[in-house]
């Protein structure tokens, strides 16, 4: 769920190459917004601890470092100016404004566990931090969530990819890791979804109570 500007092999070629800032970088700019495969950045910098050309703690460290300043400029991007692009991007897939604010208030309900658990869904891991300014977050309940997620989730993806890379390929692995991501996708989009038609449903009922 990213744009596939780099292949599995050219990634393992500048990590390689340049190693842990290729991590760091990569994953900074796709929790900031920009739709890269920070997922599959952050396996090949574990294979790659795992193969002896990186250590295992320089990659961790890479990634959530990356993780967390990347989110950190998502949330500051969205509280500064991203409800009136969310708007406009919204209308481009026929979702009115009354929809988003709904969707917005959802999120702001949940915010803590949508910041936390969102790296291990697809495409929420790039849109949480924005979302999260959008919804006017408190900031430092946002760093804390923020923190936290990007720790649990670089130690899982590193970890996965240093002992599993040994025993399968890794484009196996980086296949398995997006399906449980799309997987995940499918099920949030589904809550919202029927999130917002309950609502939906409730406000012909009160007006009908009224008349």
């Amino acid at each position: 769920m990213s744009v596939e500007i780099l292949s599995l092999d050219r990634l393992e070629d500048l990590a390689q190459l340049y190693g842990y800032w290729v991590i760091f970088i990569g994953i900074a700019l796709e929790n900031t917004g920009i739709p890269l495969p920070g997922e599959t950045i952050t396996l090949v910098g574990g294979f790659l601890a795992g193969s002896g050309d990186l250590s295992y703690w320089g990659v961790l460290a890479s990634a959530i470092s990356g993780a967390v300043l990347g989110d950190n400029c998502g949330y500051w991007l969205g509280k500064w100016g991203g409800w009136p692009l969310l708007v406009r991007v919204g209308g481009w897939f026929r979702i009115s404004e009354a929809q988003l604010r709904v969707a917005r208030q959802q999120f702001s309900l949940n915010a803590g566990r949508a910041v936390f658990f969102g790296r291990f869904v697809a495409l929420l891991r790039i849109f949480a931090g924005p979302m999260a300014g959008i919804a006017q977050m408190p900031y430092r309940q946002f760093l804390l969530c923020n923190l936290g997620g990007a720790t649990v989730w670089a130690v899982l993806m590193v970890t996965l990819a240093f002992f599993v890379g040994r025993l399968i390929p890794l484009a196996q692995l980086v296949g398995w890791v997006a399906q449980f991501g799309v997987l995940a996708l499918v099920g949030v989009v589904g809550a919202i979804a029927l999130t917002i038609w309950l609502e939906s449903r409730k406000k012909p009922e009160i007006s009908g109570s009224d008349s």
